[in-house]
């Protein structure tokens, strides 16, 4: 039926009234009488039960009915969360902002086009247009139902955005290019702005916590019930993911860690298999040197001993000023390998990497509905997931790791972390490895698995004859990061696991010793003996009398932790100089530095805390102030002391602070975020818990009411079956009621 507008518009009146939404909803709503039918319609075969967490678990007819009451749910929980990705995903940042934020923008944009998006959207299959489309009017149904939630920038979601952030991994492959660089490149370097926004972008701690992620896979044959076993364990920052299962009609049934404004479970686990990424695998990130020239006007890069065009595309930034709105035009160059992102030596530097929208959204939702490890593969084919290693388990009793998934194939020859001449044929990528080829291991005798962002050649040990991958089996690109603290602490633990259950596999999770200090500590000690300091006799004892445990009442932990962030401080620049992990380059130091970070340590824990003999708990502590997005920390504040450290020093329960600190005490804000363990069988078995809470608005229950339990790393059970949710229900609706 055809309404004249004036007709339209009295109806949408009218079905806003009926649904109980004010007249503002209206005025900012871009909804159609149309819509908001087929909005309500879609809502009442959508069902979302809180439990006693205020979980979300939603259930919808359809596939495109869950996603749609998913978004819903997570809009309800932190729509802030949801936006903000989307502004970042899509490039606007500095619209919101401000002027020093369009290097950031202009970084996505490189890449993320909204007409390339709409197109690839039209060509998507039917049933993936249909989970953009549930994406998109979840979070519109839900606007139109609060009004008194204002937006920042996107108060309308179209179906396309949801290619715009469609992997999932806490940052993505674009993210890698370097803004200073990029600010440096496509800036005038003295002008106000670029001043502003280098300042801002060389604020970034030392030794950040390591973005990453924990996952062990345990074979029926360790496990106590005989059944295999997942440990979930994302590194993130905090309140990053919240926790959701969804499920349909059509099969879907994933429950797990969802990234604000995503529509697929992104680590987690069905009714039949479990899936855990950690990041950092490949190499897939490349540069290419160009030597470019400019002729009339024109720029042009060699390639294969011939001149080519380097492509313009004009970009336009809009950003917020002090009055209104305002644009910046900035012009940027391309070759067949990617953007130019930066010079060097006298030449440019393109970027090559991924960029497959449409095959990472697929990959990332169809995993979900996996049923067993070849289904897996088969859904991993799609070779679009570019910055994950995963850790599998499924009801089969089958445990596998795979080390990346999208992985160029290229000419070994060439050292390609390190930018390759881009000016010949052979530093080109040569299509895809096919899975089959990537580093991977499937059953391993020893009955185990584990990554914790680490290199792959320890993934099932490194005791001789252990069935880890060799190094030599494989291309220098295959892998990126070296062994690191928590991989060897993760198979210094596995190695003598046995007869695990749900619990005692959280407590190997969780397990306090500090590995790094087993080689940072003894040139100290060797330090101290050939230059012993009087003023320091007590602190080495202690040093050298610590277990390498970190416990609350723990004071060498606190005088340990304080020593080596001070030799970072002081010794970073050196490690990078030589590329070399900072963490690996601090026993190299000398020994009158090494006395004189415990000197500078000792003194900043008495001005700090009155004496150097305070105990971590004092010191490391969980605080929840606010549910902004850049949170705030006040030491007159109340906080929860936690006994986990940051991962940079060997603890697998990660806890660290990557917030400018401006307190006295450490507030962790990265590490462990959401964890769970799980038991595949006939019958799902899992634990979980999340880092304060569901919630990101202060005035719920659900805001913090985990934080105790998560501080003290007690697990509340997960509520996987409809009677178990039914046993623990606070309420049941449908979305907009």
């Amino acid at each position: 039926m055809q309404f004249p507008l004036a007709s339209t518009l009295c109806f949408s009146v009218f079905l806003l009234l009926q649904q109980g939404v004010s007249s503002p909803a209206l005025a900012r709503s871009t909804a159609k009488a149309d819509d908001v039918l087929r909005w309500k319609a879609q809502a009442q075969r959508v069902s979302i039960a809180r439990d006693q967490w205020g979980i979300p678990h939603v259930t919808g007819k359809s596939d495109a009915d869950a996603v749609f009451g998913m978004l819903y749910a997570q809009a309800e929980d932190d729509f802030k969360r949801i936006e903000m990705n989307y502004i970042n995903a899509l490039g606007r940042l500095a619209e919101v902002e401000g002027e020093a934020e369009i290097w950031r923008d202009l970084r996505m944009k490189l890449f993320i086009q909204p007409d390339d998006l709409k197109a690839r959207y039209t060509q998507s299959p039917i049933w993936l247009k249909r989970l953009m489309q549930g994406f998109a009017d979840g979070l519109n149904y839900y606007l139109l139902n609060h009004p008194e939630v204002k937006p920042k920038l996107i108060t309308h979601f179209e179906p396309w955005m949801a290619l715009a952030f469609s992997e999932g991994s806490i940052g993505g492959d674009i993210e890698s290019i370097n803004l200073k660089a990029l600010a440096n490149f496509y800036g005038a370097p003295d002008s106000p702005l670029n001043a502003k926004a280098l300042a801002r972008l060389d604020d970034a701690p030392l030794l950040p916590e390591p973005r990453g992620s924990n996952g062990f896979a345990i074979a029926p044959k360790l496990s106590a019930n005989g059944r295999a076993m997942l440990l979930i364990n994302p590194h993130t920052s905090f309140y990053f993911r919240p926790e959701i299962q969804v499920t349909s009609e059509q099969g879907l049934n994933a429950y797990g860690a969802v990234t604000w404004g995503q529509f697929f479970v992104y680590q987690g686990f069905n009714a039949h298999n479990g899936w855990m990424h950690t990041s950092d695998a490949a190499d897939v990130i490349d540069e290419f040197l160009l030597k470019v020239r400019q002729q009339k006007g024109r720029y042009f890069y060699e390639y294969q001993g011939q001149w080519r065009p380097l492509k313009i595309v004009i970009h336009k930034l809009p950003y917020k000023a002090e009055q209104g709105m305002a644009e910046r035009k900035i012009t940027t160059y391309a070759s067949h390998h990617g953007p130019v992102i930066r010079s060097q030596d006298g030449k440019w530097v393109a970027v090559k990497l991924m960029h497959e929208p449409t095959k990472a959204l697929m990959q990332s939702y169809l995993r979900t509905k996996t049923h067993n490890y070849a289904e897996f593969v088969k859904v991993m084919d799609l070779r679009a997931n570019s910055s994950n290693n995963t850790v599998y388990a499924d009801h089969d009793g089958t445990i596998a790791y795979f080390h990346g998934n999208f992985v160029p194939r290229r000419d070994a020859r060439f050292d390609y972390s390190l930018p390759v001449d881009g000016s010949i044929a052979a530093t080109d990528w040569k299509g895809l490895h096919a899975v089959k080829e990537i580093i991977q291991l499937r059953n391993p005798a020893n009955g185990w698995l584990q990554n914790t962002n680490n290199w792959p050649f320890s993934v099932a040990g490194i005791a001789p004859g252990s069935p880890s991958p060799r190094q030599q089996d494989f291309p220098a690109y295959m892998w990126s990061k070296p062994e690191n603290a928590r991989g060897i602490h993760a198979v210094k633990l596995l190695e003598k696991a046995r007869n695990l259950d749900l619990d005692s596999l959280s407590q190997l999770a969780y397990d306090s010793e500090l590995t790094a200090f087993a080689s940072l500590l003894p040139p100290l000690f060797a330090a101290f003996v050939a230059q012993p300091d009087s003023a320091l006799t007590e602190q080495v004892a202690s040093l050298r009398g610590w277990d390498l445990r970190a416990c609350l009442d723990s004071v060498p932990t606190s005088l340990a932790i304080y020593w080596a962030q001070d030799m970072v401080q002081h010794h970073s620049a050196a490690a990078r100089d030589k590329r070399v992990p900072v963490v690996d380059f601090l026993p190299q130091v000398s020994a009158a530095e090494q006395i004189a970070a415990l000197r500078r340590a000792s003194q900043r824990l008495k001005e700090d805390f009155g004496q150097w003999q305070t105990p971590w708990g004092e010191i490391n502590r969980f605080q929840r102030l606010s549910g902004d997005i850049n949170a705030h920390y006040d030491d007159q504040q109340a906080s929860l002391p936690v006994p986990f450290a940051s991962g940079n020093w060997g603890s697998l329960a990660a806890f660290g602070m990557s917030a400018k600190q401006t307190t006295k005490r450490i507030y962790g804000d990265r590490g462990n975020s959401f964890v769970a363990v799980v038991s595949f069988g006939p019958r799902i078995e899992a634990k979980s818990i999340l880092a304060g809470g569901e919630s990101g608005d202060p005035t719920s229950p659900h805001f913090q009411d985990q934080a105790e339990m998560y501080s003290k790393a007690q697990f509340k059970q997960v509520l996987f079956y409809p009677e178990e949710v039914n046993a623990h229900l606070k309420r049941r609706y449908h979305p907009g009621q």
